[in-house]
């Protein structure tokens, strides 16, 4: 480093890669590679260690919020864990906490209030496919992927029939 300019030698300044301020300098196949990258680690579905607040419409339509263990804040400030871009979502305006596997969600004396499934609450416990709105932003609570519980289902029901199909056959054949 100059110790009359503050700024890196020639030969420092190809190695270390970072503008006057300390700001990392990437190229676009950099910036790119570090997008998919974040997009690919957040596509992961939910599941009860790590559910989601999916945005169920508007701007929000289909964001995903990843849920972690311990207390996070949801708000319109940039500060928020949880940062949800809309005028009618306070600057802190709840907060989610993990208490012992239960997902407890927490109104922060919010303006426009926090609401489960149409009802404003101050504090409760969140389940699988409750509606979250904070303000006018809608989301939905899950724990466990819409499309993967279908199939499931399907799945089961056809097991069961080619059961009763079996002890059926076999009725009829013994008697």
């Amino acid at each position: 480093m100059s110790t009359n300019t503050g700024r890196p030698h020639p030969q420092e300044a190809a190695t270390s890669r970072a503008g006057p301020q300390g700001t990392q300098v990437l190229s676009a196949a950099e910036i790119q590679k570090l997008a998919l990258g974040n997009l690919l680690e957040q596509d992961h579905g939910a599941s009860t260690h790590e559910p989601l607040l999916e945005g169920v419409r508007g701007m929000h339509k289909g964001q995903r919020h990843r849920l972690h263990q311990g207390r996070q804040t949801i708000g319109r400030r940039g500060d928020n864990h949880i940062v949800i871009d809309d005028p009618s979502v306070s600057a802190t305006h709840a907060w989610i906490i993990n208490q012992h596997g239960h997902y407890v969600l927490m109104n922060t004396l919010s303006t426009n209030g926090t609401f489960v499934n149409d009802k404003r609450i101050h504090e409760t416990v969140l389940a699988h496919g409750d509606k979250v709105r904070f303000g006018q932003a809608e989301f939905t609570f899950l724990t466990r992927e819409p499309e993967r519980t279908a199939w499931r289902r399907y799945a089961y029901a056809v097991t069961a029939l080619l059961v009763l199909l079996v002890l059926a056959s076999l009725a009829w054949w013994l008697y």
